[in-house]
């Protein structure tokens, strides 16, 4: 291997502690998408450099830090191949949706709630990075809609259009998310039903209570994590 070239596994291990979420194959489709070009060994195996490694970091960061979609920071990366700065990414960073389980099922008295958004549709492309026709097959099966009575889409549809995108690099995509959309109808039917002696003693509460939700979450995913491989 050339001085001061890495592989692809060498590389994770660098940017793991940084960026847990990081993976071999999130790398590669960076590489597929054309905002990294590692040198190939006469073998074929990937080798990186330390400004390989730099731009990494970067699209990371920007990612993790700001959402920004990939044809933005696509536009910033062929700024400083220029020799330019690219824009300044100060301000308060556009909402973003969970990435961990835990961070979604803390009790309602751990953190406060999140404030409503409130986005029209072009900036829900932007804010995601979802393409049109990835957007418009989630609108079809009703896993991203407008807030009821209005042309406005809201936090959830917010983080299901980004999860959507994080998704499809592992080949999952709207019908996928159909089936999950589904299971979560017969949950909350479920909760409903096992909850209504409650809401009857306490009418004035009429909805399933927060706290309720925030429990049938943090089972639900201590239990995907229980069927994991270990």
């Amino acid at each position: 291997m050339a001085l001061g070239l890495r592989s692809i596994g060498q590389v994770l291990a660098v940017l793991k502690p940084d960026f847990p979420e990081v993976s071999i194959s999130k790398i590669r489709f960076l590489e597929s998408e054309g905002l990294i070009s590692p040198e190939r060994a006469p073998s074929g195996y990937r080798r990186y450099a330390d400004s390989d490694i730099d731009r990494l970091r970067y699209i990371l960061d920007v990612q993790k830090n700001h959402y920004l979609p990939l044809k933005v920071i696509r536009e910033h990366l062929e700024m400083m191949d220029r020799g330019e700065q690219p824009p300044a990414l100060g301000g308060n960073p556009a909402p973003a949706p969970p990435e961990d389980p835990r961070e979604v099922v803390q009790t309602p008295q751990a953190r406060p709630p999140k404030r409503p958004i409130r986005i029209t549709r072009r900036e829900l492309l932007q804010l995601s990075g979802l393409s049109e026709a990835a957007l418009t097959e989630l609108e079809k099966h009703a896993l991203v809609v407008p807030r009821r009575g209005t042309v406005y889409y809201g936090r959830d549809a917010l983080t299901v259009a980004v999860i959507a995108r994080k998704l499809a690099v592992y080949g999952m995509d709207a019908r996928h998310l159909r089936v999950v959309k589904q299971a979560a109808e017969r949950e909350v039917g479920l909760i409903e039903q096992a909850i209504a002696p409650h809401l009857r003693r306490n009418p004035l509460e009429r909805q399933v209570p927060a706290d309720v939700m925030q429990l049938i979450l943090h089972a639900h995913a201590a239990i995907m994590r229980s069927q994991l491989p270990q």
